[in-house]
């Protein structure tokens, strides 16, 4: 019986399973398919709901976390966002660290979930809504210091394996099963490299042919060797030019850079023409998907993900123009 026919004993039972379409309209005039998972239907909005539960629920298991004990993480807003939601339903008290460079939508859906949400200053060479690798340097640190002083369990979602095994028991096996496993490429744009370690570890399981890229913003690709020269840029959640020990370097065929212009007219473009009202990282991965239809995949099918939803970026200039119109 599928998810839409029972009824959830909690909304955490109601996280995953998002559909996957085919985005024929963006890439109308390349030769091949792109398909897209719509992650930001899950029910805090992001593909991080997956996360918050497997993380949660693992610690559970092994007597990491202990019933009321506080949860503390280290968020750009949409794990935070995923945690809120799963400690609601748990009764953890969540603490959510993050920076103030990060758009306001998602400390607010944390707080009306009852989370407490700690911002930090940026570094003074950061700007609002350009997040850098120092930037959540500093996050970190804070957030340890709150775990030490509350007793807390700390998510720590980029060194948990947890990350990637909600990935390659959920979203990869989806993928496998919605294509018959008739898959040529998966393309994700990185935060924590979770996304990308755990589909990409179930697709190269399933036939070692499927092409797994990572996607990272133009200037700031550390993973693929390149030096720095752009730390800041307009996708939240990741680029953030660090080192990601989740990432299995044998599972990468391949990297992919976007600029922050084409991420802008793609997730415009998946708006106008697909209906699809996502945030940047969806256009991140659509135009890096793009990108490969255009070049050494034409004419083969791409995977990647629609991360989370445009209503956590009203604020910024994602949507400037759309809200200019009222």
């Amino acid at each position: 019986m599928s998810r839409g026919h029972r009824i959830c004993s909690s909304i955490i039972d109601a996280i995953g399973e998002t559909p996957i379409v085919e985005l024929s309209r963006v890439s109308r005039g390349v030769s091949g398919r792109v398909l897209g998972k719509l992650d930001y239907l899950n029910p805090a909005g992001s593909k991080k709901d997956l996360i918050a539960r497997q993380i949660i629920e693992a610690a559970e298991g092994c007597g990491e976390l202990k019933p009321g004990q506080t949860v503390v993480e280290v968020t750009s807003g949409n794990t935070g966002n995923g945690l809120a939601m799963v400690c609601a339903v748990k009764g953890y008290p969540f603490v959510a660290v993050m920076s103030k460079g990060n758009s306001p939508e998602r400390a607010i859906m944390m707080r009306a979930m009852g989370a407490e949400v700690v911002l930090i200053e940026q570094c003074g060479s950061s700007t609002s809504g350009h997040v850098t690798g120092d930037d959540i340097r500093r996050v970190e640190e804070a957030a340890r210091r709150l775990v030490a002083e509350r007793n807390a369990f700390f998510a720590d979602q980029f060194r948990r394996e947890e990350n990637v095994r909600a990935h390659y028991l959920h979203s990869g096996p989806q993928w496998l099963q919605a294509t018959a496993g008739k898959l040529d490429a998966f393309c994700d744009f990185v935060g924590t490299g979770g996304g990308f370690a755990g589909c990409a570890a179930c697709f190269k399981e399933w036939n070692p042919e499927i092409r797994c890229y990572v996607v990272e913003p133009a200037g700031a690709a550390v993973l693929a060797g390149q030096c720095v020269t752009r730390c800041a840029h307009l996708i939240q959640g990741g680029g953030y030019a660090k080192h990601l020990s989740l990432i299995r370097r044998e599972h990468v065929d391949g990297y992919l850079t976007v600029s922050d212009d084409e991420v802008l007219e793609v997730t415009h473009r998946l708006a106008r023409e697909e209906g699809i009202f996502a945030g940047y990282s969806a256009g991140a991965n659509v135009a890096a998907a793009l990108k490969l239809l255009r070049g050494e995949l034409s004419g083969k099918t791409v995977a990647t993900t629609i991360c989370d939803s445009g209503l956590k970026y009203l604020s910024t200039d994602l949507w400037r123009e759309a809200c200019m119109e009222q």
